[in-house]
């Protein structure tokens, strides 16, 4: 429903700015200019799906070989002991561990068609043990929050979309992305630790959440001791080869399990070709909309506006631009991902502005929606904090994905 009034008003809003223009610059061109801008963002949505289809089909095909030969489940059990720590109200042996266990890993490799029913299962489970139906318990509000803010090791729709946009090298956001989104999981995890009065000093956490400190901080000095064309050349370098090595170890994996390698591909390929397709509405829906609101100059005033008052505080303002995807982001997927597009388009793929819309993007989920579908299934009606949690993991990702991208990118 929130996206039935985000879609409506672009265009509510769109036409009054129209109208304004027209009335006070006597600027009679603008309904010309906002309807051709339609007609071209229709043509352009179904162009970018269009050309998404070979390359999804790719990696949901590689995902696919991943998750037949037992990837998800060996993350899953290497996870055990941190989860078992994060949700302590569990009782130890209970199935909902193993859900929740195959939801994350399966996030964690873009798995969304795999995710989402596992997701759902956990969540029935939480609610068989939750004393309070219709409020949600502390085990839920965690694992709700680690999927609103969106940890993930192959941001395989960032890079399809940046491939598709005309990214030189589509993977040069692989470890920004990773730096991120891993702090927005950090910081919405220490917060439901907080709240939860869970053992943040327990020696296997510490140890989990000091080697992702420790990772980030090293990556930071990197980018602080060598110049910025080394960084983005071994940060290329490094995502290249991860990637490379993901797909190698999900053959092999495929090969020493005796499955058929080949068919896994090819069915997940089919997968990618279906999601391809079944995006091209959306897509062009959200395309068209914003399309409107920026030939209206409507986005214009909204950045313009931001950028004037960033600008009087004596902070810079590159940021700016990326800011809609950011504020549209825990709203509506679909829409995120069109204001993504839309920068792209706009300031090029691989502008400032470009990369920090597919970091934004990237780093977290979409907070509303994983709260409306998850809890809704099982009719939990206080989420008591939950979305404060979320969208404070969200905040973090934003603010965290402009110093990277200033670090990375300049």
């Amino acid at each position: 429903m929130a996206l039935n009034y985000i879609w409506v008003a672009f265009f509510l809003v769109a036409f009054v700015v129209g109208v304004c223009k027209m009335l006070f610059t006597g600027d009679v061109g603008v309904f010309t200019e906002m309807m051709d801008a339609t007609f071209g963002a229709a043509k352009n949505g179904f162009e970018i799906s269009l050309g998404l289809t070979g390359v999804l089909s790719l990696w949901l095909g590689f995902l696919k070989i991943g998750e037949r030969s037992g990837v998800v489940d060996v993350l899953a059990r290497g996870a055990a002991p941190i989860f078992t720590r994060l949700f302590p109200d569990i009782p130890k042996g209970h199935p909902a561990i193993g859900s929740i266990f195959m939801n994350v890993a399966a996030n964690m490799l873009n798995l969304d068609n795999a995710a989402t029913p596992m997701g759902l299962k956990a969540m029935q489970q939480l609610q068989e043990l939750n004393p309070k139906k219709d409020v949600a318990s502390n085990p839920m509000i965690m694992f709700l929050v680690l999927n609103a803010s969106g940890l993930t090791i192959i941001p395989v729709t960032i890079m399809v979309y940046r491939a598709q946009m005309g990214a030189a090298n589509p993977a040069d956001v692989f470890v920004p992305l990773m730096i991120t989104t891993s702090i927005a999981t950090l910081i919405g995890t220490f917060f439901v630790c907080l709240k939860q009065r869970i053992n943040l000093f327990d020696k296997v956490l510490i140890g989990f959440f000091g080697a992702i400190v420790a990772l980030i901080a090293f990556v930071v000095w990197c980018v602080q001791t060598f110049p910025q064309e080394q960084v983005s050349q071994y940060s290329s370098m490094i995502a290249n080869f991860v990637l490379i090595s993901i797909i190698v170890s999900f053959m092999v994996a495929g090969l020493r399990k005796k499955i058929n390698v080949y068919d896994a591909f090819i069915d997940g390929a089919k997968e990618g070709f279906q999601t391809a397709v079944m995006i091209i509405p959306y897509l062009v829906a959200m395309l068209v909309g914003i399309a409107l609101f920026r030939t209206s100059g409507a986005m214009g005033f909204l950045t313009d506006g931001l950028a004037t008052a960033v600008d009087a505080c004596g902070l810079p303002t590159n940021w700016v631009d990326a800011f809609p995807t950011a504020l549209m982001k825990p709203l509506s997927g679909s829409g995120s991902r069109g204001m993504m597009l839309d920068a792209m388009q706009t300031f090029g793929a691989d502008s400032f502005t470009g990369r920090l819309a597919t970091i934004v993007q990237g780093s977290t989920d979409t907070t509303f929606y994983v709260v409306a579908v998850y809890y809704g299934a099982i009719h939990v009606k206080n989420p008591r904090y939950t979305i404060g949690a979320a969208l404070l993991a969200d905040f973090a990702g934003f603010i965290t994905a402009i110093f990277v991208c200033t670090m990375f990118f300049g």
